[in-house]
């Protein structure tokens, strides 16, 4: 990011209007709700004859080696994974296909899903059945509160009960909430991948290793680093202000692969805004970021954030602190801000 004067220089994508060019365009216009959401489009048609071929064929008696193992997993975990995930997240917020085409949306968690470390629905019914409504407060599952923010042994808690309990923990919860179409999405989506996934285990262990069980646990780690980034920095003294238990990293690499994802404050400000949106609305409410004491990161993104808190480079992060009110604090003014926020904050 520059700072010209008043002037907020942010290069991450916003939308752009143009033209469809050419029949694959033509033809996602006719089947989703939203003329920006057609990158979603190109992405669910080459993970479908990329990864889905791929996987299908190391199943296949005789045909498994582990380097193909090896690349098939370099395609999925470092490079399809990210930008999958953050698909699923907007379309889990913003329906992708038009109401004639309302079947299709069961394709990206039923089908794509389980290839990407996600079970089918446990995604929907964690992220928009609890988290949102819960706002990183006590009753939140994910909540980051009552850890120590830049402690590794403090987040190896963190994910090691995410791990071991993490979806009995969201069944309870949804049905001590009452939402029981939500708890039995999670019921079946979660315990039907674990029988499927027990059966070709027996069937071909080596495949089902590489293509269901690695992801998962990958994804699920990769999930719970982010969100403790995203939640890290939190005001003690209105940890449910969106402004002050969350953070923003703009002008990204993650930002241009993952959709803005990097704008946390404005999607828990308002969690249906449109992906292309979120630098625009950035921008626009500058002032209310200064007044309310936001901590926004450039040229960083989550899982960089989440190292440096592990290593507690505070140094580093402040060298990224995005100085928005011009005050020009001095280095070890922002390093104090930033260790103060991530102290452990006892549960209400």
């Amino acid at each position: 990011m520059e700072l010209h004067g008043t002037t907020l220089v942010v290069t991450d994508p916003t939308y752009q209007p143009k033209e469809p060019s050419g029949l694959l365009e033509r033809l996602g216009l006719q089947l989703i709700k939203d003329q920006r959401d057609l990158p979603f489009i190109r992405l669910i048609l080459l993970l479908t004859v990329m990864v889905v071929p791929f996987a299908v064929y190391l199943f296949i008696p005789g045909a498994f080696t582990w380097w193909l193992a090896a690349i098939y997993l370099a395609l999925v975990l470092g490079f399809f994974l990210g930008p999958f995930i953050l698909m699923l997240h907007n379309t889990s917020h913003r329906p992708l296909f038009r109401a004639r085409f309302s079947w299709m949306r069961h394709y990206i968690p039923w089908v794509l899903s389980p290839f990407f470390g996600q079970t089918p629905e446990t995604y929907y019914t964690h992220h928009i059945g609890m988290h949102h409504p819960e706002n990183n407060m006590d009753d939140d599952l994910s909540c980051t509160m009552r850890f120590q923010r830049d402690s590794i042994i403090d987040f190896a808690r963190y994910l090691g009960r995410f791990y071991l309990v993490g979806p009995l923990e969201l069944a309870i919860y949804l049905y001590r909430k009452g939402r029981r179409k939500l708890f039995w999405r999670t019921v079946i989506g979660e315990y039907g991948w674990l029988v499927v996934v027990g059966l070709l285990l027996w069937f071909n262990w080596q495949a089902t290793l590489v293509v269901f069980v690695i992801p998962i646990l990958f994804a699920r780690f990769a999930m719970m680093a982010g969100n403790w980034a995203q939640h890290a920095f939190i005001d003690a003294g209105d940890p449910e202000n969106c402004y002050r238990n969350s953070i923003t990293c703009i002008n990204t690499l993650y930002n241009r692969r993952c959709f803005n994802d990097g704008y946390h404050i404005g999607h828990h400000l308002k969690a249906n805004r449109h992906w292309t949106e979120m630098p625009v609305e950035f921008q626009a409410n500058r002032e209310t970021y200064v007044r309310e004491g936001a901590i926004v990161f450039e040229g960083v993104d989550f899982f960089q954030v989440w190292f440096l808190l592990m290593i507690r480079r505070y140094d580093t992060l402040a060298k990224r602190y995005v100085d928005l009110g011009g005050m020009n604090p001095a280095r070890d003014e922002i390093v104090k801000l930033l260790r103060e926020r991530t102290r452990r904050i006892e549960p209400a």
